[in-house]
């Protein structure tokens, strides 16, 4: 018999009651975040944000470590509550939409935890199982269906420990398709990860456009921001500017952001970042 407990609504998932539903009102934006302000102890990390995102869009944070992007992250899922401000997904606060898959960084989680791959994607449908059901053969099989897609059905068996660390990033997407997802926030999925392994990552987000699954990713890679995002939020603490890559990262906007610590330098092919000395032994 499987555990229980695996069951259960994981902690980063914010609906008060699983099975049950926040209305999503038509023609709003898939997300709305306005004036939202976050304090911890005194000491502010978001100032002032606002942006929306429509179905479907891909959308990279960026920033300096300590800029906020994590936070951000946390405040829309609704880990966190925001001290001003408004968070609204579809036209409601995050609380109780099931639709909001959140996948924090790998170094958040434990490893060891004694559950295979499968569990851990069956995870993602919590919400759909309620409190008293157990998985059925068609949830069983939707799992399967959801690892094939992201390339880890033969990997369904193993412990989660075992794992690369781009299969770890794929078992994670795996899980937002098991919950029906259609917002999904991934918290830095492509540090520490070798160029195969992020570009496998890349390509299967670019596959969740068809579903109108919209894609909110931070990174410190600006250059991969630029390159594989339909716009880039430049954070720090505030919004610093929103847009397109081109539109969005240029020299103003970067000094604004990362205060001079960012080396930029001009070739054939534009503006190309070569170091970020902000970053170096801080955490977001």
């Amino acid at each position: 018999m499987k555990n229980q407990a695996l069951y259960k609504p994981p902690q980063f998932w914010s609906g008060p009651y699983a099975g049950q539903h926040a209305p999503h009102v038509a023609y709003q934006p898939v997300l709305q975040v306005e004036g939202v302000v976050v304090r911890y102890e005194g000491v502010t990390a978001l100032e002032g944000i606002s942006f929306a995102l429509q179905a479907g869009e891909r959308v990279a944070v960026v920033g300096p470590n300590g800029a906020g992007k994590s936070t951000l992250l946390k405040v829309i899922a609704g880990v966190i509550a925001p001290t001003q401000g408004a968070i609204r997904v579809y036209g409601s606060a995050p609380g109780g939409h099931l639709c909001i898959a959140y996948v924090p960084q790998r170094s958040q989680v434990d490893w060891r935890f004694p559950v295979t791959v499968a569990d851990a994607v069956m995870m993602g449908r919590a919400g759909k199982l309620g409190l008293l059901r157990w998985p059925s053969a068609r949830d069983w099989a939707y799992v399967y269906e959801c690892l094939e897609r992201v390339g880890m059905k033969a990997l369904a068996k193993r412990q989660i420990g075992e794992l690369s660390g781009g299969q770890q990033q794929r078992m994670f997407i795996a899980r937002a398709l098991a919950q029906e997802a259609e917002l999904m926030l991934l918290d830095e999925p492509l540090t520490g990860l070798d160029v195969p392994a992020q570009t496998e990552i890349l390509h299967i987000l670019d596959g969740l456009k068809d579903q109108r699954v919209t894609v909110l990713l931070s990174t410190h890679d600006l250059q991969q921001a630029a390159q594989a995002f339909d716009r880039v939020i430049l954070l720090n603490r505030r919004l610093i500017s929103f847009g397109p890559p081109d539109e969005a990262l240029t020299p103003q906007t970067l000094e604004q952001a990362y205060l001079g610590q960012l080396r930029l330098i001009y070739a054939g092919q534009g503006l190309t970042v070569v170091g970020d000395t902000c970053c170096e032994g801080h955490h977001d």
